[in-house]
């Protein structure tokens, strides 16, 4: 609180967090209103701030440049923020196009979820923004509501295609669970998750290559998912039954057929997933998350040399099961080890990409943390 006095000139009204999240099992499926299993990390978002009531959001970030972004709430579009600063900006346009009666603020961010690793920093800074202006403007919203809002502001305002799971998992998930999300409807289930209690760790290895999901790559992939449910005459690909996929892949064009593939076969990857889970077979996950690697690398081609590389050699080196997480295009990989293998199994990877000369990655130990939250 003493920095935002700092920066701002005047006491905060109060701190708010929102984190970021790795995902079990369920990528691009979200978009396709399939299902999704994703845990929130400790790593957040935090903001600071107060309510203004002369329509002025100032934005400061320890991330930024050491300056100040002050705007006029009733100007904001589409376009007319750039940078970091565009998305508590969009939160803010997509509040107030929604109906509600909100204005300024002073609003001072910290944040220690990677950027640009497939972790959701972008969702984990528009939740807290989101969390954080419904309680300075005592908003009538849920927490689904706000994920919503979030999404709504990265689509429309920032121009990123997103699905919802990124902020439904910031905004939605509990401690020691993974939340499992039906995208269609929203409906959700918190499944326990106790890693320590079978001897396992979730590693987080980020490779270091950063990805942008605005640069139109994850654009061309949910186009091409929506054009080829519309040939198959269904309203998204979750509607495709794995039972009807060989016959359905038949008809439709060489490049779409392996899009379908891997939406559909992750559904069920998820689904399985979560029946492991229930029985209390965390074990078994590991299977799982190394078939879906192969089919984001094979079927959907949004890995890269460096995750390729991390997953086998997390496997090799005694990993149950690895594989990327996030949109794709380089980011993190999450591997399930066995406790005492962790160090074993970072170090294996750490020496992989020195032989390779890439820059070391950053590796940890994921547990599964709330979701948005007032602080104080």
């Amino acid at each position: 609180m003493a920095d935002f006095q700092s920066v701002f000139g005047a006491a905060p009204a109060g701190v708010w967090a929102a984190p970021g999240r790795v995902n079990l099992i369920g990528e691009h499926t979200d978009y396709n209103d399939g299902f999704v299993l994703p845990v929130a990390l400790p790593h957040a978002a935090r903001a600071t701030a107060r309510r203004r009531d002369d329509g002025v959001l100032r934005l400061f970030s320890e991330q930024g440049d050491g300056g100040v972004t002050e705007l006029r709430v009733a100007d904001l579009a589409p376009g007319t923020v750039e940078g970091w600063a565009a998305y508590p900006a969009a939160v803010v346009w997509a509040l107030r196009e929604a109906g509600h009666q909100v204005g300024g603020a002073d609003l001072h961010f910290d944040s220690d979820v990677p950027s640009g690793a497939g972790l959701s920093s972008s969702a984990a800074l528009e939740c807290v923004v989101a969390t954080a202006y419904r309680d300075l403007y005592e908003l009538p919203l849920t927490a689904a509501d706000l994920a919503l809002t979030a999404q709504r502001a990265e689509n429309a305002f920032v121009g990123v295609p997103c699905g919802v799971m990124d902020q439904m998992a910031s905004m939605c998930c509990v401690d020691g669970s993974a939340l499992f999300l039906d995208t269609r409807d929203l409906t959700q289930r918190q499944v326990p998750l106790d890693l320590a209690g079978q001897g396992l760790r979730l590693l987080v290895i980020d490779t270091r290559v950063k990805h942008d999901l605005g640069d139109g790559a994850y654009a061309e992939l949910r186009a091409g998912c929506e054009r080829a449910a519309a040939l198959l005459g269904l309203p998204a690909l979750r509607d495709l039954p794995p039972v009807g996929l060989d016959s359905a892949l038949d008809r439709l064009p060489a490049e779409l057929r392996p899009l379908v593939r891997h939406v559909v076969t992750e559904d069920v990857r998820v689904e399985r997933a979560v029946a492991l889970l229930d029985a209390g077979d965390l074990a078994g996950l590991g299977p799982i998350l190394t078939a879906g690697h192969a089919s984001l690398r094979d079927d959907f081609r949004v890995s890269c040399p460096e995750t390729d590389l991390a997953v086998a050699v997390a496997v090799a080196a005694g990993a149950l099961g690895a594989r990327m997480t996030g949109g794709g295009f380089g980011g993190s990989v999450l591997a399930l080890v066995p406790a005492p293998a962790l160090d074993h199994v970072a170090a294996a990877v750490t020496t992989a990409f020195t032989a390779e000369g890439w820059a070391a990655p950053r590796t940890f130990a994921a547990v599964p943390a709330a979701g948005a939250r007032r602080l104080g």
